[in-house]
C-alpha cells in the first residue's frame, strides 16, 4: 500500500457535481492498493497513520497526532499511486491491484482508522472519477509505502 498523507485545513470531494466527503482542519489520505498487498498491510499502516506527529504543540513543534487534535481524515483510493514510467511516458499501472482485491482493502483500511480514532472516517467512493478540492497546511506532505518500511 502507498499512502500519500497531507496535512489540511479543510477538503473535499466531489463525484459527478456532487460533494460526497468534505472535512475541516486534518488529513487527506491518498491510497494506493499493489497487487501483492494484503490484511498485513492494513495492519501495519493504520496505527502509522493514526500516531503520526504531524501537528504542531503550543510551542509550534510537529509533536501531535491526528486524535490529538481532533482533527479529521479523509481517505481516498487512488490506483494512480502505482503508475511506472520506467518504460517510456505514458504510466503502466500493472502493479495496482484489481478491484476485487483492493476494494476490500481500501474499506478494510478505513474501518480500521475508524477504529483506532473513535470516529468516522471521510471517504471518496472507490472507482468513481472524482474531484479532490483541499487547501494544505503548511504544506506538510509525507509518503508512506508498505512494502519499503523506512
Amino acid at each position: 500500500m502507498r499512502a500519500v498523507i497531507q496535512r489540511v485545513l479543510e477538503a473535499a470531494v466531489t463525484v459527478n457535481g456532487r460533494q460526497i466527503a468534505a472535512i475541516g482542519p486534518g488529513l487527506v489520505l491518498l491510497l494506493g492498493v499493489e497487487q501483492r498487498d494484503a490484511a498485513a498491510d492494513v495492519a501495519w499502516l493504520a496505527p502509522k497513520i493514526a500516531k503520526l506527529r504531524i501537528f504542531p504543540d503550543a510551542a509550534g513543534k510537529m509533536n501531535l497526532c491526528l486524535a490529538e487534535t481532533a482533527g479529521d481524515l479523509l481517505v481516498v483510493s487512488q490506483f494512480t499511486l502505482h503508475g511506472s514510467t520506467h518504460k517510456g511516458n505514458r504510466p503502466s499501472f500493472i502493479r495496482a491491484a484489481a478491484p476485487a482485491v483492493a476494494e476490500p482493502l481500501y474499506a478494510a483500511f478505513c474501518a480500521a482508522l475508524e477504529a483506532l480514532l473513535g470516529k468516522p472516517v471521510a471517504r471518496g467512493c472507490f472507482g468513481a472519477e472524482m474531484q479532490l478540492a483541499l487547501v494544505n497546511d503548511g504544506p506538510v506532505t509525507l509518503l508512506i509505502d508498505t512494502q519499503q518500511r523506512e
